[in-house]
C-alpha cells in the first residue's frame, strides 16, 4: 500500500499567457542558465514520479540521480537533500493545485465546486501521478515548514477550499454541524484515499467508476436513503 499522500499534483497546460512569459524568461537566460534549468525541471519531475512510485522513504538520491542521467554530486549542486528534492517536488504541487483551483467555474454551486476538486485528486492518485509521503517525518516536514512556496501555495489552496465549504454549509449542501477544517481534512484525505488504490487492486471497477463510488461514500454517507 501506498503511503500517507499530500494533496494536488496534476499537470495543469500553460494558458497562452502564461506560455508567453515562459518564453519571455527563456529568451533573458544565458544559454548556460536554460540549460540548468531544464536539468532542474528533469529532476523535479522525476522525483515527483517516484514519490508516486514509491514514496518517500523507499526513493533514494541515488535512484533520481541514475533515472536523470546525471553524477549524483551534479545532482547535489541543485538540492543538498533528499528532504530538498521531495520539497521542490511539493512545491511543484501546489503551483499545479492553485492552477486548477483557478480553472473550477465560478458559476458552480459551492459543494459542486468541492466535488469537482475532490474527483480530480482521487483521478491523479488513480492514474498513479500523486506524490507520496510519509505522514510523520519530521526531516521533511521541517523542511516543508521553512519552505515559503510550498506552505504559501497550500495556504492558498486552503483558503479557496475553506471559502467553499463554508458558502455550501451555509446554503445547507453541507451539514453546517461540522466544523469546516474537519470538512477541509477530508477533502484532502481523497488525495491519499487508501480505498481508492484497495478498488483498483480488485480490478472490478473502471477508474471513473472508482471515483464515483468513493465520491459517493464522501459526500452521501453509507446510510440507506
Amino acid at each position: 500500500m501506498r503511503q500517507a499522500t499530500a494533496p494536488f499534483s496534476l499537470p495543469i497546460p500553460p494558458s497562452d499567457a502564461q506560455a508567453s512569459a515562459a518564453a519571455a524568461t527563456s529568451a533573458r537566460l544565458s544559454f548556460r542558465e536554460q540549460m540548468l534549468q531544464a536539468r532542474e525541471d528533469a529532476i523535479v519531475l522525476t522525483v515527483n514520479r517516484l514519490l508516486a512510485e514509491k514514496g518517500f522513504d523507499a526513493m533514494t538520491v541515488d535512484e533520481v540521480a541514475a533515472s536523470v542521467g546525471i553524477a549524483k554530486a551534479s545532482l547535489y549542486k541543485h538540492f543538498p537533500s533528499k528532504e530538498a528534492l521531495a520539497a521542490a517536488a511539493m512545491v511543484r504541487v501546489m503551483r499545479q493545485a492553485q492552477a486548477f483551483v483557478r480553472t473550477v467555474p465560478a458559476e458552480l454551486p459551492p459543494l459542486d465546486k468541492l466535488k469537482t476538486v475532490a474527483r480530480w485528486t482521487m483521478a491523479l492518485q488513480l492514474s498513479g501521478e500523486m506524490p507520496s509521503l510519509p505522514s510523520h517525518n519530521s526531516s521533511l516536514r521541517a523542511t516543508l515548514m521553512d519552505t515559503p512556496d510550498y506552505i504559501n501555495g497550500l495556504m492558498d489552496v486552503s483558503d479557496q477550499l475553506g471559502a467553499w465549504i463554508e458558502a455550501a454549509q451555509a446554503n445547507g449542501s453541507l451539514n453546517p454541524q461540522l466544523p469546516p477544517i474537519a470538512v477541509l481534512y477530508t477533502m484532502y484525505a481523497r488525495a491519499c484515499d487508501p480505498v481508492l488504490e484497495f478498488l483498483k487492486l480488485g480490478g472490478q471497477h473502471s477508474d471513473e467508476a472508482i471515483v464515483e463510488l468513493v465520491m459517493s461514500t464522501c459526500f452521501d454517507g453509507l446510510t440507506a436513503r
